[in-house]
């Protein structure tokens, strides 16, 4: 049986460069265990912080250590770029990227989950697992999202739209932003950049002057700002995984004692609890699980995803909330959990997920053919 040859792709130019790792670490265990032995022989390419694509015993030692190599100012970095003789400027690839025969990319964050890398490994014109550059970026762009949502007919909380060069404008302009949003959405709120994962940049509010902060600290962000009215709500996921016709996982519910589900909380452990399935009417999960496929459909996603939800208890309303097109993939994240406790476990998925990739890119070869 010949073995596909999988390009393990992670690290990143993002902040979740350190949770790329986590993930690729926990992809290369599953793909080494059982029948995946016998299915895939592994290439890592490891994608260091300011851009360089290592291949070799570089990435292989990363995966190892699950430690990020340090950038070319360190001494010990120095010797292992140097070892692995695959050093290159940020425009270029290893020669190995040519003996891939289908891409995991497992990268979080701009640059990894918005479309740019996924065009890339489009032009390689080789399968890769995930959503293509539509998908990914309406996926990463929370007000390119929520439009979409708009338009599928998925409800959703209230929200507002702004631009840094509001923000950043002249004492006039900046004001009557903040009056809008006072009126319009009320406190508290949530403000966030638009393509930033990971809770990363988010602040909730309550007043004036926390709002007019946050609006300037979410501008160091991101040049789209969104902002969100507060609801009070249980946080509620929903994994699916397919291409055309996917399918939706049983439910699972985020439970946490911080404020809310910040960066902090979220990547520190105990700090916040996974309850599969989640404890909500049987109405209610069948409900999100049709709402996370026509989000799913919405975006043009492809392979997988996670779609979180506000359920507000107190109407039973259901409110989507975002789109995840590349969730985090370590053995506890939420997207492989939900499908453990659906029947799939962790091997399975990954499999299913590589497979998926080289079905959807098939056709295109077909079609190319005629």
């Amino acid at each position: 049986m010949t073995k596909l040859r999988l390009g393990l792709l992670f690290g990143g130019c993002s902040g979740e460069h350190e949770v790329s790792i986590s993930s690729a670490r926990a992809i290369a265990k599953a793909l080494n265990t059982g029948e995946n032995t016998n299915k895939y022989e592994i290439l890592p390419f490891y994608i260091q912080k300011d851009g360089r694509w290592l291949a070799g015993d570089v990435p292989q030692q990363v995966l190892a250590s699950g430690k990020p190599l340090s950038l070319p100012n360190s001494e010990t970095s120095n010797q292992l770029v140097s070892a692995s003789s695959h050093s290159l400027s940020r425009w270029q690839s290893p020669s190995q990227v040519g003996e891939v025969d289908v891409w995991f990319p497992i990268l979080h964050g701009p640059n990894g989950e918005d479309g740019t890398i996924q065009g890339l490994l489009t032009l390689m014109q080789v399968p890769f697992v995930g959503s293509g550059v539509l998908g990914s970026a309406l996926g990463m762009d929370k007000i390119a999202m929520k439009m979409v949502f708009a338009q599928a007919g998925l409800p959703q909380v209230k929200y507002k739209a702004v631009n840094r060069s509001q923000i950043w404008s002249n004492p006039c302009v900046f004001p009557k932003i903040c009056d809008e949003i006072e009126l319009s959405l009320g406190y508290p709120c949530f403000i966030k950049p638009a393509n930033l994962g990971s809770s990363v940049g988010i602040t909730k509010v309550r007043s004036r002057q926390e709002l007019e902060t946050a609006l300037d600290n979410a501008a160091s962000y991101d040049r789209r700002i969104i902002v969100e009215a507060g609801v009070v709500a249980r946080e509620l996921e929903c994994a699916v995984l397919g291409n055309d016709q996917a399918k939706a996982s049983i439910v699972g519910e985020i439970t946490y004692k911080s404020d809310f589900y910040d960066y902090e909380t979220k990547y520190t452990e105990g700090k916040a609890d996974l309850v599969i399935p989640a404890a909500v009417p049987n109405a209610i999960t069948q409900q999100i699980q049709e709402m996370a496929l026509q989000a799913f459909a919405a975006v043009d996603a492809a392979g997988l995803a996670r779609v979180d939800f506000f359920y507000v208890e107190a109407t039973g309303e259901v409110l989507i909330n975002e789109i995840n097109t590349l969730p985090g993939f370590t053995a506890t994240s939420m997207y492989p959990l939900l499908w453990q406790h659906s029947g799939v476990s962790f091997p399975e998925l990954v499999d299913q997920l590589i497979q998926l990739a080289v079905e959807r890119y098939s056709p295109v070869e077909v079609a190319e053919s005629e």
